[in-house]
């Protein structure tokens, strides 16, 4: 039995919070626990393919919810089901003979055939969609739960209220249908994801977080993401009712949660240093791809988003390339410098990490961003849009969000029978989950899976 729960943070349930949460801490004090490593980036698509499918982004091709369908300048494709070739989970078990229950996974809209039961995730447009399998579950999801929430359409609306009541409406669906589901079925794997943990935070984080630059003392909701992981404990430990002394049970998360101290508008600082040139001027902020871009004057640009995407316009490569094949590693260092010496609105060194995606995965397929950037060590967005002339923004260009992602997730893990209770897993993975679930399965690891099994007779426990 998995439960994700979507960045939920390592901080918050094992530092802050764990004797407000007793079904957690239950798992804590009879199991192992530690923060698990997420994939480079951090970010929701693709971090739950890469950790059922023991396979990195640059292995999987996949680097954001969209990607960049080939070298031209405005074909992209959204990452969903489809753009996942490599197996998962399910996939290998259904060939096992073993039956799944998967439910909200990120990647598995539109859903494929597997032995067992799938309702997809939060990227299936609406509910009208054939969004499980069979499709005939469709109409007993309406009768169990009525209409099921995919995801919190408008998280970043700024309606906390209602962005409050639409997550516990979202979240007391999914676990109902989860439960419904397990005493139906016959099952051998169960995974679900929640992601309400993953909104809560981007909306309310700065009511939370004294270190916020917006938060403000005894505000409404400064005990809101508390309440609600409470909740969160409260149906999780009705779901372990379906979990016996037999069953594994894992808590995880693909990636975890820091405040959010601003914006880069990247794309302002690549104009301003004469890497991106545009054929009309602009009175005010507009997405890049909704300009003029002067490709014959251009050597970069860049994505928005929880980091940065820097695309290189590369001689022979992109239609219109200006940057020979033979300077491009040159043009590449001089970006890294540049991008690192950002600064803050005050001049004061933010420590912003900038990767070339071949030093981050053994295999890089698809078009993979030419660099990868940690604006502020993911203390900062990146902001893709271009005009207004301010390089820092304190207001996200998708609407109000508090947080970013944290490169750290978590991993509870009460083993089948007990065993080294109370220890702590040091230097767990995002792609270790699937080889031990399928060691836990008594199933062969594929030799091309990048994780390794952290069962307890390999593993060496923290003080043990």
């Amino acid at each position: 039995m998995v439960i994700g729960l979507d960045c939920a943070a390592p901080e918050l349930v094992f530092d802050r919070w764990l004797d407000d949460l007793p079904n957690l801490k239950a798992l804590y004090e009879e199991g192992l626990h530690g923060a698990l490593r997420s994939c480079d980036p951090p970010i929701t698509v693709p971090a739950w393919s890469v950790m059922m499918a023991s396979k990195s982004p640059g292995r999987l091709g996949v680097y954001g919810f969209r990607n960049r369908a080939d070298h031209s300048y405005d074909r992209y494709s959204i990452a969903n089901s489809l753009a996942i070739k490599e197996d998962r989970l399910w996939e290998i078990l259904s060939r096992a003979g073993k039956r799944s229950i998967v439910i909200g996974v990120p990647g598995t809209y539109p859903p494929k055939p597997l032995n067992g039961s799938m309702v997809t995730d939060f990227l299936t447009p609406d509910t009208s969609c054939e969004y499980t399998h069979p499709p005939e579950l469709k109409q007993e999801i309406e009768r169990v739960v009525g209409e099921y929430i995919l995801d919190v359409r408008d998280f970043r609306s700024g309606n906390k209220e209602k962005i409050l009541a639409d997550i516990y409406e979202m979240t007391r669906k999914r676990f109902q249908l989860a439960r419904h589901l397990l005493a139906k079925d016959d099952w051998d794997y169960f995974i679900m994801v929640e992601m309400g943990t993953d909104r809560i935070h981007h909306a309310l984080w700065d009511n939370m977080d004294p270190a916020h630059r917006f938060y403000e003392p005894g505000n409404k909701f400064e005990n809101a993401i508390h309440d609600y992981y409470q909740e969160v404990d409260r149906e999780i430990g009705e779901l372990l009712k379906f979990a016996d002394e037999g069953t594994d049970v894992m808590v995880v998360s693909d990636h975890g949660a820091k405040r959010m101290d601003g914006g880069i508008c990247v794309n302002e600082w690549l104009m301003a240093n004469g890497y991106l040139n545009l054929k009309e001027q602009l009175a005010c902020a507009v997405p890049l791809s909704k300009v003029k871009i002067d490709w014959p004057r251009t050597k970069a640009w860049g994505d928005g988003g929880y980091y940065a995407r820097v695309f290189l316009n590369v001689a022979g490569r992109e239609p219109e390339g200006t940057i020979a094949p033979e300077d491009y590693e040159k043009v590449r260092d001089e970006l890294i410098a540049g991008l690192k010496s950002i600064p803050d609105e005050n001049g004061r060194d933010i420590g912003t990490q900038v990767y070339r995606p071949e030093e981050l995965y053994e295999e890089v397929r698809g078009v993979a961003p030419d660099l990868i950037v940690y604006f502020g060590d993911l203390y900062w967005r990146s902001v893709g849009t271009v005009g207004g002339g301010k390089l820092h923004t304190f207001e996200n260009d998708t609407g109000p969000d508090g947080a970013n992602h944290a490169q750290n997730g978590l991993i509870l893990w009460r083993p089948a029978g007990g065993a080294a209770a109370g220890s702590e897993i040091e230097g767990a993975k995002i792609t270790d989950v699937a080889p031990t679930i399928l060691e836990i399965l008594g199933l062969p690891i594929p030799p091309d899976m990048e994780g390794k099994s952290i069962a307890p007779r390999e593993q060496t426990f923290a003080g043990k």
